[in-house]
Parts: structure tokens; sequence; C-alpha cells
């Protein structure tokens, strides 16, 4: 087992049409971490995410804390890659369309293979990733008793571009499904999907919302700090749970549910 923590980002993106929904994916069987559980699109965060050039490549990064700057850029990419939705602005500063991001859809897998070449990939079509839509929405880590990878996640929450269109890669995504919030925590309670405890936590976190808007408003005023979850004892039954004064809803889950796939 190693103690080492990977950085990862994800992103929540949401929408308010149809209905109130968040989109998620069903990672593939055979990946060693949460092998085909539904999660937000995300991944570990690259050496390149964190390139000084990226500056001159992004709207609203210089806003933003000097921590999430590499976050930020790693969550655009690992959405690009695995859904095919891009948060990015053309040369007018107008959010790209979907008939623009399907254009891109043959440079995913190269992004995927090597994630320094996004950066060429954005240049090159002089476009700037929308960092400035992205709201801060949660960070986690795992317990240090976990035997699966430690990833530390930073959680974003963003408006998917108004027409852009999610499309899994077959790879790491072998399902996009927009979801309302309660409709995927009723069908992991009846065990037809799979989630494990960070997701299943974020996802009530999500359902205390009724929009987008209200989303990234409640976000704003939370107290936003890493969590690191512990796994406690009570009557003879382990508990994994969370501090309760960050907003979530529900603290705790027993240790043999928690992370089952």
């Amino acid at each position: 087992m190693t103690t080492d923590t990977i950085p990862a980002a994800t992103i929540l993106l949401l929408r308010d049409e149809p209905a109130f929904e968040v989109l998620m994916i069903e990672r593939h069987a055979d990946i060693k971490f949460a092998g085909g559980a539904m999660v937000f699109p995300g991944g570990r965060i690259d050496d390149a995410d964190a390139l000084p050039d990226w500056k001159s490549h992004c709207s609203g990064l210089e806003a933003r804390e000097p921590l999430e700057h590499a976050p930020c850029i790693a969550a655009i990419r690992e959405v690009f890659e695995e859904t095919g939705i891009l948060l990015a602005r053309d040369a007018g500063g107008a959010m790209i369309d979907d008939r623009f991001a399907q254009s891109l859809d043959a440079r995913r897998s190269d992004v995927e293979r090597d994630a320094a070449i996004f950066i060429d990939l954005i240049r090159g079509e002089n476009l700037r990733l929308a960092c400035d839509s992205l709201h801060l929405f949660a960070r986690w880590q795992p317990p240090k008793e976990a035997r699966h990878r430690r990833y530390h996640t930073w959680f974003f929450a963003a408006k998917t571009p108004v027409g852009q269109s999610a499309r899994e890669d077959g790879n790491e995504a072998t399902e996009v499904l927009w979801t309302t919030p309660q409709g995927v925590l009723d069908a992991r309670e009846r065990g037809e999907r799979k989630m494990i405890f960070p997701t299943a936590r974020n996802v009530e976190l999500l359902n205390v919302s009724e929009t987008a808007q209200s989303v990234f408003e409640f976000a704003s005023q939370r107290k936003i700090e890493a969590i690191e979850p512990c796994v406690v004892e009570r009557e003879g039954r382990n508990y994994v749970t969370i501090p309760n004064h960050l907003g979530y809803p529900v603290t705790e889950e027993p240790l043999e549910t928690a992370f089952r796939i």
C-alpha cells in the first residue's frame, strides 16, 4: 500500500434544462480505482497543467488562488478527454459551440496519451480555457487507512456550455449520463449504479440545490476545506465519517458499503 497522495481534479457539469441535472460517467470496469463506478469526469493533475505559459491561454486564471491554477487546467483537460465537452472561449470571448468542440474529437485521445500537448491544441486553435466558469465546490482526500490509490481531489462546478454534447471516450468512460442528483442516488440505493463514498456525498450536497446558479451561490457561502474522512468504530461496526460543519446532509456511511465496487 502506498501512502503517496495523487493530486486530481474534476468538474460537476450542470444544466438546468430539461431539468436540473449533472453529467456523470461510468468508469471502465478494468480501471484499478473505482472501476465500474459512476463518477464526475476528471483525473490526475499532470506536471504540464502547471506550465507558466498557461496564463496566456486562460480566462480568469489570474483571479484565482495560485494553488487552484493547475487543478483548473487539469479539470478542463480531463473533461475534454472523457466527454468531449471543452470549457473554452474563442478569440471573441464566446464559449465555443458543439460544432467546434466536435471538430476537436480526433485530438482527445492524443491529449489523453500526452497531457503536454493540450496547451499546443489550445494555442493552435486560438482558444482560452474558461477558468472563470469554474466554481470551487469541494476538496477531498481519502483516509490514511485507504487501501486504494489516495487521490487529493479538487471538485469544481460549472454550467455546461449551451448546446455542447457529451460523448464518452470508450476508454476511461464507457457511458456518459445526464441525471438528476436524486435519480442517481436512488439508482445507487437500488443497486443499479455504483458510487464510492466521496462521490455519493458530493451528489447529496448537490441535491441541496435546485439550479446551477444556486449550486454556485451555496458553494461561495460554504466553508470549503480539504476533507479527509476517518474510520470510527461504534457498537462493533465501522463507519466512514466526515466533519459535520461543511454543509453535507449525510456525513457517514458503513465502511462495508462506502468504497464497495
